[in-house]
């Protein structure tokens, strides 16, 4: 039976996974800011919270455990009016003051399993879902699931609902951790030996080819599924004293089976050729003992630490995820609903005395204490990603096509003289092919104004224009948004709909985007607006 400091480490390291504190020194985004906030984060885990935990469990006592104590103390003094010259050693004694600490490590225990499962049953891959369901009954397979109804007539819920959607397709940044810091990464390995100097072991996995398919709305076509491969020529190296193990993404000519099961493959590949490589480079000994460091699980007896941080990087290039609209309020209302569904029975409170009610309540209020600390601190943070989610953006960079029939004739000579310009015309109209006869002129470069005003529509691009010139443009135009007839966006789909969003309220009737893939799209003009 796990013992009570188990039940606490157990919780512990889930809190960890949670705050994030468990990830490698990752040096991107969302990431930087953690690592910026980890000491923070540490010193609640490891100070702040054992110490409300103590705290909460020091205010309250149930009656049980009231009664086993004050039967502890009768003992003593029965042992000390019999003469014994020490009390504690009696047998009695013993068998009093273990039936009293037996009952405090109980009662902790179970606080701590249920924080444990409580925080566990909505956390998934660094979100949190609404996975609300209900006690599982006997002998049911699957615990059914409760949808929190608001009284509609009509009632949409998914499991994401209270969330912004935070595409991240896939990424190629470098993944960095630090061998150095391992100990504190890891947690709960304690015969991990970890490197003593005072500078950074840092390891990083690098992504030195990729070739394009899945990205942003865009499917790989099949199969053309991409996989992490070990770099062939360069694979591990020594620099500035860091470890640089890099990588392709690529179509596999060999693959067979399941994607999943063949990434599985090629990453155990990975990890033998990386320690072979490791075992033969000057100066990597250390970066060869700690990355060999067994850090087994239930599945995987034989997991490395390589292999752990491989695992992670694989998996963080292809995931998507979340942010919580209102994580603090969610988890509130969650842990009520828990507390009353799991832990509070009613038949429970009917049928038994006052001091077995007491200790029901007892549990509730030192696990809503706890909890609720716990809460507060993961929605401060979850908050302060909100913000920067929904912090407007900055528009980089804005530009327009129009056609010279809609462009002042004073202008013509400054685009006939733009080299970028009429090279484009060449590549997309292969206007040099264009002889000229009596009524019109041949091609010439550069290009003459007679030559644009023969062919009014071309379309000028002002991206190989300046700004000075730009704004030229767009004032000699007269009504310039209406006479715009197209709109082309290149953003992130949230922040691009919050720009549309004022500009065209009302004024949009349908919108079809984001066509299925698994059907023939292609005739079906993509992106379509139809405005009132």
């Amino acid at each position: 039976m796990p013992t009570v400091d188990q039940h606490r480490q157990k919780l512990l390291a889930l809190l960890k996974e949670l705050f994030q504190i468990n990830q490698p020194d990752l040096d991107f985004g969302f990431y930087r800011i953690m690592h910026a906030k980890a000491d923070e984060v540490s010193r609640f885990l490891d100070e702040d919270l054992l110490q409300i935990i103590a705290d909460s469990f020091g205010e309250t006592s149930s009656a049980k455990q009231t009664d086993l104590k004050k039967a502890y103390l009768d003992e003593i003094e029965t042992a000390r009016q019999y003469g014994v010259e020490n009390p504690e050693a009696s047998p009695k004694v013993k068998e009093a003051k273990a039936r009293w600490e037996s009952a405090m490590d109980t009662a902790e225990g179970e606080i701590y399993d249920h924080l444990y499962r409580f925080f566990e049953r909505y956390y998934d891959n660094g979100d949190f879902l609404s996975k609300r369901y209900y006690a599982r009954e006997s002998g049911s397979k699957a615990a059914p699931y409760a949808v929190p109804y608001d009284g509609s007539e009509v009632y949409l819920h998914w499991a994401n609902k209270d969330q912004y959607y935070i595409k991240t397709s896939e990424y190629f940044t470098d993944f960095t951790f630090d061998l150095s810091k391992a100990k504190d990464v890891e947690g709960k390995i304690e015969s991990i030996s970890v490197h003593q100097a005072d500078s950074p072991m840092r390891v990083h996995f690098r992504i030195v080819d990729a070739t394009e398919g899945e990205h942003g709305n865009i499917k790989a076509a099949n199969g053309q599924k991409r996989y992490f491969i070990l770099h062939a020529t360069d694979p591990v190296s020594l620099e500035n004293e860091e470890l640089i193990i890099r990588f392709e993404y690529r179509p596999d000519p060999l693959k067979s089976g399941q994607d999943a099961v063949w990434q599985r493959k090629l990453m155990d590949e990975a990890v033998d050729k990386i320690l072979i490589h490791l075992d033969g480079l000057k100066g990597a000994a250390e970066f060869d003992r700690l990355l060999r460091t067994p850090v087994p699980t239930d599945k995987q007896k034989d997991r490395t630490l390589l292999a752990k941080y491989l695992a992670r990087y694989m998996a963080r290039n292809t995931m998507d995820y979340f942010i919580h609209k209102d994580l603090g309020g969610f988890l509130q209302r969650e842990l009520d609903f828990y507390i009353k569904n799991e832990i509070m029975h009613l038949d429970n409170i009917e049928n038994n005395d006052a001091p077995r009610v007491e200790q029901y309540l007892s549990k509730i209020k030192v696990l809503r204490k706890i909890a609720r600390k716990i809460i507060a601190f993961l929605a401060q943070l979850e908050e302060f990603q909100k913000k920067l989610w929904l912090k407007k953006k900055f528009v980089t960079e804005t530009n327009y096509c129009i056609t010279l029939d809609r462009v002042t004739e004073e202008l013509y000579p400054e685009i006939a003289a733009n080299e970028a310009q009429y090279d484009e015309w060449v590549r997309l109209f292969a206007i040099d092919e264009i002889k000229g006869d009596l009524l019109s002129p041949a091609y010439s470069k550069p290009l003459s104004a007679d030559f644009l005003k023969n062919y009014k529509y071309l379309t000028v691009d002002t991206k190989f224009f300046n700004e000075d010139f730009k704004t030229r443009l767009i004032a000699s135009v007269s009504d310039f948004n209406e006479q715009c007839n197209g709109l082309l966006l290149h953003s992130e789909n949230f922040q691009a709909l919050g720009v549309l969003q004022k500009r065209y309220k009302g004024e949009i009737n349908s919108v079809y985007i984001d066509p299925p893939y698994n059907t023939d799209a292609s005739p079906i003009l993509y992106g379509r607006i139809l405005k009132k």
